[in-house]
Order: structure tokens, then sequence, then C-alpha cells
């Protein structure tokens, strides 16, 4: 059952007046990753969570000072737009479902993310730093070398690489 649209208004607001295209519908998720196919495409799953979300926000908002961006910016809200939030995740198969949740796609590839764990506990500078360098890294001229997605560093590599792939987002 989604949130009462009341409670996640203003939490919309926050992405959508920096001009993030909100997606709520599976059809509309389609047809922005179809124009995703190239270029360079940040997707946010929103969330309510107040632990991790209060800062994804804001450092989406500080990322968009930096002189780099993607081309475009998309978000769907995880427990309000449950069809949209299931075919968002559905396009980014093989990457462990969380909300909040960044990728930053490529020609339509993901090549940078950034899931709740690399969020709760650290400041929105911090997180809007990841953002920045992965613009700074992605969105130029440069393609990215292909493979698995880049997240940042949270000091649990040694713990995250005895843990099957799909534990790896509970760290």
């Amino acid at each position: 059952m989604p949130y009462p649209e009341a409670l996640v208004t203003p939490m919309r607001h926050e992405l959508t007046r920096l001009g993030v295209r909100e997606l709520r519908t599976a059809d509309e998720v389609d047809a922005a990753l179809s124009e995703a196919e190239t270029g360079t495409t940040l997707v946010v799953i929103n969330s309510v969570c107040g632990c991790a979300a209060a800062n994804a926000r804001p450092a989406v908002a500080m990322a968009s000072q930096s002189t780099v961006q993607p081309d475009q910016i998309l978000t769907v809200f995880a427990g309000q737009d449950l069809e949209a939030t299931a075919r968002m995740r559905a396009h980014l198969a093989g990457i462990p479902p969380s909300s909040p949740f960044m990728a930053l796609l490529q020609d339509g590839e993901p090549v940078y993310v950034i899931e709740r764990r690399h969020i709760e506990g650290r400041s929105a500078s911090a997180i809007a730093a990841d953002l920045v360098g992965a613009y700074q890294k992605y969105c130029g001229t440069e393609k990215a070398a292909t493979g698995e997605a880049d997240r940042p560093e949270t000091g649990d590599s040694a713990v995250a690489g005895t843990l099957p792939s799909t534990f790896r987002s509970i760290l």
C-alpha cells in the first residue's frame, strides 16, 4: 500500500524543484530509459526513509551545482509509485534493490551505483562528493569501462568480498 500523497509531496518537490524529471508510471519509466540509451542519466529512487533519504535528496541538490552534469536526471518514488519503481528496478537487473538509491547510467548501462548502504550514516556533502566524482568521471567524453558498476568506497570491502553479491547491499 503506497504512502499517503500528502506525506510524500514535500519529498517529491525536493527533487522536482531542481528540474529532476519524475516518473510516476511504468510507461514513463520505459520511455525515459529508452531516451537514456545515449548519453548519461542519473536515476534516483526517492524514499520516505528519514535516516537515509533525508541526506540523499540534499546530496542531489548539492551535486546539481557541479559544472559537469548528466544529460538527464530521473526519479521514481519507492513506497508511493509502486509500478514505476518496480519497472525502474527491473531495468537495473543485477543490482540489489534499495531505497534511497542512485545509479549513473552511461548509454543506458549503470556505471556508478550508490546504494542505501552508501547513504546511511553519511552527510549530504559526502554523498554529493561521490556524485560529483562520478559525474566528472563518466559525464564527459570518455566512455566507461565495461563490467560491474563502480560504487563509493565504504570500508566494508573485506567483509563484502566474503559474501555473495546479493548480500552486499545490507552491509
